[in-house]
């Protein structure tokens, strides 16, 4: 009897709404419908001191295998804010070797399309990616925005369990990502970014050098914010990789910044890129981010490791 493979395509649309607390007042907040198939579900939502929507969303199926698709399409109204988050860590399981029918291994796939309308903000912080030794995965994002609104995204990757001895092996994790804005009825690149992590990149010095893991943020501001203050932005940003083990860089963008985390440890780049979101939200004059309530422990804004600069 030929065996079928069986793979998962979860999808996920979610909308976010501008709502009127009540009528006749100024002050709004962000609400959302969404359509979920499995293995995506969204979890209950909150809203911010701003009216920020957090919504996290959970990965029901534990994990993804070889030939799973997860596909994600956000559209932010104008004047909305959102961020969204993980329930957990992404485990991206082995598969090169390990199937007779697809001895060379299958690819998880991800992909992710965030339209930004006017005015909206969106901000996307989900969990690590534990890449297992063997595994494959790619990803790729298209974000859409306008002059006045902004994308604040984060991801960390670890290749391969390190606590157990592991490696990624012949496994690859791959990444594109495009960011355009829609100017005077133009298309302009903001920034594009495509990486491939696997094979001698794993342990070249100019790429991993050995090392398990590796973040990458980027910030698209609105067209209102100088250069100066970018500049000044990415200044304050590198004064904050204070007591943190790991390399860490960060450059100003044409509208916006860009930062890496290249080490050993998840949780510093967390707590790295964590600094930098409270320096943009400050810099916008927007209330300073707290812990995501489905995250775990991480570090406090106000404490003495996390020495955010007030004056």
């Amino acid at each position: 009897m030929k065996t079928k493979d069986v793979a998962w395509h979860g999808i996920c649309e979610l909308r976010l709404l501008k709502k009127s607390i009540h009528p006749g007042l100024l002050k709004s907040f962000t609400t959302h419908q969404s359509r979920c198939s499995a293995p995506f579900k969204l979890m209950r939502g909150s809203n911010d001191v701003d009216g920020r929507f957090e919504i996290p969303i959970l990965h029901t199926a534990g994990g993804l295998v070889g030939g799973d698709q997860l596909t994600l399409k956000v559209i932010a109204d104008p004047g909305t804010s959102g961020l969204l988050t993980t329930a957990a860590a992404q485990k991206v399981y082995g598969s090169v070797g390990l199937s007779r029918l697809h001895p060379e291994g299958k690819w998880a796939k991800q992909n992710c399309h965030f339209q930004i309308e006017k005015d909206a903000d969106l901000e996307w912080l989900p969990q690590e990616v534990v890449m297992f030794g063997e595994s494959l995965f790619e990803q790729k994002m298209r974000v859409d925005l306008y002059p006045d609104s902004s994308f604040f995204g984060a991801e960390v990757v670890r290749l391969g369990r390190t606590s157990a001895g592991e490696n990624l092996g012949a496994g690859c994790w791959r990444s594109r990502l495009e960011i355009c804005r829609n100017q005077l009825s133009k298309t302009q690149w903001e920034f594009v970014d495509q990486l491939e992590l696997g094979g001698k990149a794993l342990s070249s010095d100019h790429g991993m050098a050995n090392k398990p893991v590796f973040g990458s943020l980027v910030w698209i501001a609105p067209t209102w914010v100088s250069k100066e203050s970018l500049e000044n932005l990415v200044q304050s940003c590198l004064a904050e990789r204070v007591e943190l083990e790991g390399l860490m860089s960060c450059s100003a963008l044409d509208h916006g910044l860009s930062a890496r985390y290249l080490g050993a440890s998840s949780q510093a780049a967390r707590f790295w890129f964590f600094r930098i979101w409270v320096l943009t939200r400050k810099l916008r004059k927007l209330s300073s981010p707290l812990n995501l309530r489905v995250w775990p422990i991480q570090e406090n804004p106000s404490s003495k490791l996390c020495a955010i600069r007030t004056d």
